[in-house]
C-alpha cells in the first residue's frame, strides 16, 4: 500500500509532536533534547527542521539539517531524523529528509554531511566524506561518515567538521 506523505517546515505547534516521534525513536531523550538546543543555538537555520505529515495531519517523520563547519567553510549537519515506530519503512523519514534537502539547496548551501547507516543514507546521494578530505574529530567507522556534494563545480572544503555546540563533541 502506497503512502502519501505531506511535508514542510516545522511550525510553533509542531515542536511536542517533534520531541515525540524523536523520543519514540531512538533509546534515549538525547537525540530529543538535542533538536531542542539546537532549536536554541545560532546553528538553527529556519525552514530546514522538516516534518512529513500522513494524509492525517500527524507527525510521522523528522529531519533537521543545521549549520555545521568544514574548517572554517559553512556546511550543514543531516541529523537528527526519526520516524515514528508504526510509520517506519513506509517512506516518511525519506519524504523528509528528501524535502529537507530539497530546501537547503534551494538556499544555496552545497555541502551536507551526515553520520548514519552506510546502507540507508546513499540512497539520497550521500557517499563517504573521506573521499573529500572531510573527517570529524572524532573515530567512527569511516563508510559512516558521508557528504552530499549538491555542485561538483563549486569548490568542497576539506578538513576537520566542526558541529555546533549542542551536538557537544
Amino acid at each position: 500500500m502506497a503512502h502519501t506523505w505531506t511535508t514542510r517546515s516545522e511550525t510553533e505547534q509542531d515542536v511536542l509532536a517533534i520531541r515525540e516521534v524523536n523520543l519514540g525513536a531512538f533509546p534515549t531523550p538525547l537525540e530529543a533534547d538535542l533538536v531542542e538546543a539546537l532549536r536554541a543555538d545560532p546553528a538553527w537555520l529556519p525552514g530546514l527542521s522538516i516534518v512529513a505529515e500522513d494524509t492525517g495531519g500527524t507527525v510521522a517523520g523528522y529531519a533537521l539539517l543545521t549549520r555545521c563547519h568544514v574548517g572554517d567553510a559553512p556546511a550543514l549537519a543531516l541529523g537528527p531524523c526519526a520516524v515514528l515506530s508504526r510509520c517506519q519503512k513506509r517512506g516518511a523519514g525519506s519524504a523528509a529528509i528528501r524535502a529537507g534537502l530539497e530546501a537547503a539547496r534551494a538556499m544555496g548551501e552545497n555541502l551536507v554531511l551526515v553520520l548514519g547507516h552506510p546502507e540507508y543514507y546513499p540512497r539520497f546521494g550521500f557517499a563517504r566524506a573521506s573521499a573529500y578530505g572531510i573527517r570529524p574529530s572524532f573515530e567512527v567507522p569511516d563508510e559512516a561518515m558521508m557528504a552530499l556534494v549538491f555542485d561538483d563545480a563549486l569548490q568542497v572544503p576539506s578538513g576537520t567538521i566542526v558541529y555546533p555546540e549542542p551536538f557537544g563533541v
